[in-house]
């Protein structure tokens, strides 16, 4: 398949336990009379395979996660005629993979030793090496570098020889070490039982204050401390996303065997997680090095197209770096990142021009987009820059956040806007009527609509999901699970029966498709006009971004009404 026979209806988008507890529960919505023709296809987020962190962007391998999948159901949704859109992480594998499990087991001898990126290897040449046992890079080679967090990106990982080895590490680790008791003692160090008990409490103590094996004071205990820093290492656990080495040709028999996996699972669309850091070189910025990584995007996408997929590179960027176009220009599906914004900026000011501009920008540049309004990563606003002034775009902060969201800066940085996590509902102040001409306005957009679950059912805020989830945790404010009661409720309401009305015609009439004509009509800055045309189909979107009313018209090729929505 090629993005010229992909279909342009909308899309769900959901975690596969984000309705009742596991797919088997959204199949069962899917089937149900309010839901029958509204999607066709479905985005599930990757905690439908086996993975441990961050919400299944940590994967340990892409096999069905069997808490929450199976077989059947995929052939279900094929039953359904609903297509797939699965996600497949590029740049980096849990280190509980069996490339890296086969690494920390065998140590030099793994047949994966160069699966990931050695960070002494990779510097080697370039830097000194430091007294930790890593080599820090010379200031020049990594002043324009990329940083996902603070201090170099290193995981150290112990072989089975005792030899620390630092590894590439862009995002998340954790490092754990195991508790002690007295016999553990006893085993490796000459020490009497009383002692070993003592010993021991003092070691637990220290490392549940999260002090490393090197930290602890161990007092009148001093002289095991050799034995003690070697039992503790010996033992240690980790957690974490370990890069991959793109030059290794085990990765790309990794990718080949992955894609084809995906296929098989009924994909039609693979977006590609964390592309823009594939690529690494000394000297670089080490996110979207050009031009290798558009060589490496051509060469998966040369692999992805002997499995029929469509690749959706996923990238946030400011609009005015135009890597959006860019992307687009060499024949790729993008996002929209900007609609969710821009749709927010028109109903809070009224106005419609920085929306109009886009649209124009995606007809006249022939962008093929996936848009939305939100999504399980919160409302984008570090994209808006360049598209519409920085003041509006601060603005649009202080609204959402008034209203109760969470400002995540860029990787820690202060006043580098990246997206404000709020459920879309509650950024819009909890208006049913806003809720309503959103979706309106983004099924009147070019482009094929995503669905996240939560605004479908106009969730509200999580706050108590955010407290949970402790530090980092502000994205659950936008991932409440829905239990199947809360969505036979939600059935029942008229701004969710409402929402599936308008889905439903977009995905069920001629008028839309990527081969149809927009028209915007000019009905001055407070109002909004639109109207998509296809052999003799057409349909008409009216609004009234002042007080948020609206009319929706479709008639088919003889002239005859097919669909009226009126919003009042």
């Amino acid at each position: 398949m090629n993005s010229k026979d992909l279909r342009s209806g909308p899309m769900l988008n959901a975690y596969p336990d984000s309705i009742g507890e596991k797919l088997t529960d959204i199949i069962e919505l899917l089937k149900t009379p309010e839901l029958e023709n509204v999607f066709d296809s479905f985005y599930i987020l990757p905690s439908i395979y086996n993975t441990d962190l961050d919400r299944g962007f940590s994967v340990i391998d892409y096999e069905l996660n069997e808490n929450y999948a199976s077989e059947e159901d995929l052939r279900e949704l094929k039953e359904l005629g609903i297509k797939l859109k699965l996600d497949f992480v590029l740049n980096h594998s849990s280190v509980l993979s069996k490339q890296f499990r086969d690494i920390l087991k065998n140590g030099e001898n793994s047949r994966y030793r160069d699966f990931f990126i050695d960070w002494n290897k990779f510097w080697n040449g370039y830097g000194k090496m430091t007294e930790e046992g890593y080599i820090q890079p010379d200031f020049n080679y990594i002043k324009d570098m990329f940083f996902r967090k603070p201090g170099l990106p290193i995981l150290n990982v112990r072989m089975p020889d005792g030899k620390e080895v630092p590894y590439w590490n862009t995002f998340y680790q954790e490092v754990k070490y195991e508790k002690v008791d007295a016999q553990d003692l006893i085993r490796n160090m000459d020490i009497q039982y009383l002692s070993a008990v003592k010993l021991a409490h003092v070691i637990n103590t220290s490392l549940d204050e999260g002090k490393k094996p090197s930290e602890i004071e161990l007092g009148r205990f001093e002289r095991y401390r050799k034995n003690v820093i070697e039992l503790l290492e010996s033992r240690r656990k980790y957690l974490g996303q370990m890069d991959l080495n793109i030059k290794s040709p085990l990765v790309w028999e990794f990718y080949e065997e992955t894609l084809k996996k995906i296929s098989g699972y009924g994909a039609e669309i693979v977006r590609l997680d964390a592309f823009a850091y594939v690529s690494k070189e000394p000297g670089l910025r080490n996110f979207l090095n050009e031009p290798e990584t558009w060589d490496i995007l051509e060469r998966i996408r040369q692999i992805a197209g002997k499995y029929g997929l469509i690749l959706l590179p996923e990238i946030h960027s400011r609009h005015e770096e135009k890597i959006h176009e860019k992307l687009s220009q060499k024949g790729y599906m993008i996002y929209d990142f900007f609609l969710p914004g821009l749709i927010i900026d028109a109903l809070e000011r009224n106005n419609n021009e920085y929306l109009i501009r886009w649209i124009n920008e995606i007809r006249e540049k022939k962008y093929k987009v996936v848009n939305m309004l939100g999504c399980h990563d919160g409302i984008p606003l570090l994209d808006l820059k360049g598209l519409m002034p920085d003041e509006l775009i601060e603005s649009l902060i202080r609204k959402v956040v008034d209203r109760g969201g969470y400002v995540k800066d860029l990787h820690g940085a202060k006043n580098i806007y990246y997206q404000v996590n709020a459920t879309y509902y509650s950024a819009l102040g909890e208006d049913d009527r806003k809720l309503l001409l959103a979706r309106s306005i983004q099924i009147f957009m070019p482009g094929k609509p995503q669905v996240w679950y939560l605004d479908l059912f106009a969730g509200k805020n999580d706050y108590e999901a955010v407290r949970k989830a402790g530090p980092g945790g502000h994205k659950e404010i936008n991932r409440t699970n829905l239990t199947m009661e809360q969505i036979r409720s939600g059935l029942k309401k008229d701004i969710v029966l409402r929402q599936l009305s308008l889905l439903r015609f977009r995905n069920t009439f001629p008028a839309f498709g990527f081969s149809s004509e927009l028209e915007i009509h000019d009905a001055g800055s407070d109002r909004l006009r639109l109207c998509w045309q296809n052999e003799g189909f057409k349909a008409i979107l009216e609004a009234d971004l002042k007080n948020h009313a609206f009319h929706i018209e479709g008639t088919d090729n003889e002239g005859k009404i097919y669909y009226i929505f009126d919003s009042e």
